[in-house]
């Protein structure tokens, strides 16, 4: 078999960056990780909770840290920030009385930007997200997946593939389908590939998204 490596760390430093900012000494690497994942998952269940689009889609496309010694900068990029926008300060200071609850740090301060990326559609969380939605919705999973690459030439991407993965439609064997459009070169360093993988609980059971967007070479 092919050995398979996540193509967001395959590429770090040449197309890709971190998510995460920060320095820390061996010792404490652990606890700043896990920092940022509470950081991560406070948010995700803030916007879940408050946040209830048609679709049902949280729209957090990805969330970035960086630490100093006296600041948490986190950068939230949403495909749709109007969610947050409508009230945006009473929002935004609750999302962050949220977050220094959960992290209990009192010596240093915490910013929230929320950031809008152009064209949504063109990055896998939201359309796994998306996926999600539909499947849950017992939408067929072709279907679904049709639409959704529908969805990402309107963002002007070079290539997507989209893979489905477990007991598909409720049969009772888990199977894999996939389905590619466009060009994907997972090979190539140098090709700048957005990756995501999203599991998503409907009632037959956990199925498992995962997304490859192409995006133009910059």
């Amino acid at each position: 078999m092919g050995q398979k490596i996540n193509p967001l760390g395959f590429r770090l430093g040449t197309t890709q960056s971190h998510h995460s900012l920060w320095f820390a000494q061996p010792k404490k690497y652990s606890e700043g990780l896990e920092e940022d994942k509470k950081i991560r998952d406070c948010i995700k269940n803030y916007v879940q909770k408050n946040i209830r689009i048609s679709s049902g889609m949280e729209g957090i496309a990805r969330i970035e840290i960086q630490k100093r010694i006296d600041l948490i900068q986190i950068i939230i990029y949403m495909g749709f920030p109007k969610l947050l926008i409508e009230d945006k300060p009473r929002r935004v200071e609750e999302l962050q009385m949220d977050v220094q609850k959960e992290l209990n740090c009192v010596d240093r301060k915490l910013n929230i930007a929320i950031t809008r990326i152009s064209n949504p559609y063109g990055n896998p969380n939201i359309l796994a997200e998306f996926i999600a939605g539909q499947l849950k919705n017992r939408v067929s999973f072709r279907k679904a997946m049709k639409k959704a690459i529908e969805l990402t030439e309107q963002a002007n991407t070079k290539g997507i593939q989209v893979q489905i993965a477990g007991r598909i439609d409720g049969k009772e064997i888990a199977r894999v389908e996939w389905i590619r459009e466009g060009r994907v070169p997972l090979q190539t360093i140098e090709a700048k590939i957005d990756y995501c993988s999203y599991t998503v609980r409907t009632i037959y059971g956990v199925l498992g998204i995962k997304i490859w967007i192409f995006v133009d070479e910059e």
